[in-house]
Parts: structure tokens; sequence; C-alpha cells
């Protein structure tokens, strides 16, 4: 229950990064650049040891994953929680799309 719980988190945090903006206008460039690296490093790592843990073929893994990024995306990546009309990406973050 402890993994199938880590995997949903692993996924939620994926989307998290995806849709986070940590850099300020007021940074300089070199530090933005290095924040803006790392983050992309993190999220890589995260979304690489989730493909792991789905490739081990087990139904339940897969759901949470599934499930983790599903909640995530709702959260931070959906209009729901938008008070404007706008669409929710016309603010990018920081980090291009997640591509597969």
């Amino acid at each position: 229950m402890l993994a199938l719980v880590s995997v949903f988190v692993v996924g939620f945090v994926v989307e998290w990064l995806s849709h986070t903006r940590f850099i300020k206008s007021t940074t300089d460039n070199i530090t933005a650049g290095l924040v803006q690296t790392t983050m992309y490093a993190v999220r890589v790592v995260l979304a690489y040891l989730l493909m792991l843990a789905v490739m081990s073929f087990n139904v339940g893994v897969l759901l949470a994953a599934v499930g983790g990024y599903t909640v995530g995306f709702f959260i931070f990546g959906s209009r729901v929680f938008v008070n404007s009309k706008t669409t929710p990406f016309q603010d990018p973050s920081d980090l291009p799309p997640l591509n597969c």
C-alpha cells in the first residue's frame, strides 16, 4: 500500500513541477537558469522512476501513477481553480511541457 501511495505522490509531484513558477521576474539570468535546470532534472528523474514503476506490469501501480498525474493536472493544470476566464496555459510555467 505504501508503494502505491508513493507512486501516486510521485505522479502528483511531476504534474506540480510541470505547472509551477519558482523563478521570479527579478531573478538574474544565471540563478534563474540554474533553478530551471535543477527543476528540469528533478522532474525528469521522477518521471523516469515512475515509468520504471509502471513497467513492473502491476495494474495497481499503473492506476496509482495515472491517478497521481490526473489529480495533479486537475489541481494545477485545469481551469477548476482559476478565477479568470483565460486558459490555464497563458501563464507558462518555468519548465517546458513534459514530452514522451
